[in-house]
């Protein structure tokens, strides 16, 4: 055994210095190849250089199939293909407004579906009060002048939650608060 070497993992590094002597022609035969590996590459290109179809709208309606299902028609919630758009998207664009609009549109599509079909799982909250965590702080990073109907969005999936018992109410409400103190909907 003590002959034995022990070989490292690969990683980046060992890709990149590999892709570095790529021209500009094994570049492009490199892509070709990840773009006809899998229909999530395909979509990932797509987004990525906004080819076809607005990518924001393509994900948003994975997102609402995902998250505000028809269960009259045998639909499903999908929390996971909803989390999983909202992942492929924030990996494919470096738009934190974009990123922002997805991660509210999930907490809506999530909150709707649990108004109108009076669902009040706990797990179900918890997610989509991380999900709204998660916006606030891609919110918080946006120039103020971007930030106001995104904020206003916030506020109502929030106001709208006193529907659906305290828990859920407070846990939003507290993150409102936390972000926005000047516009707290709690009388102080």
């Amino acid at each position: 055994m003590a002959g034995k070497k022990k070989h490292k993992k690969p990683d980046w590094k060992d890709v990149e210095k590999r892709v570095r002597n790529f021209g500009k022609r094994g570049l492009t035969e490199l892509i070709r190849d990840l773009y006809h590996l899998s229909p999530e590459n395909k979509a990932f290109f797509f987004t990525r250089f906004s080819i076809g179809e607005d990518p924001l709208e393509t994900y948003k309606r994975t997102i609402q199939n995902a998250m505000n299902p028809y269960l009259e028609d045998g639909e499903t919630l999908d929390v996971e293909a909803g989390r999983d758009a909202i992942d492929r998207f924030a990996k494919a664009v470096d738009n934190p407004h974009a990123e922002a609009e997805v991660r509210i549109f999930y907490v809506e599509c999530g909150t709707n579906f649990m108004l109108s079909y009076g669902y009040s799982d706990e797990v179900l909250g918890e997610d989509m009060q991380e999900m709204y965590h998660h916006a606030i702080e891609t919110v918080l990073k946006l120039p103020a002048k971007k930030r106001e109907n995104l904020k206003t969005r916030l506020y109502e999936i929030m106001a709208s939650a006193k529907g659906l018992g305290w828990w859920y109410y407070d846990g939003l409400a507290d993150l409102y608060d936390n972000a926005f103190p000047d516009d707290s909907p709690r009388e102080q």
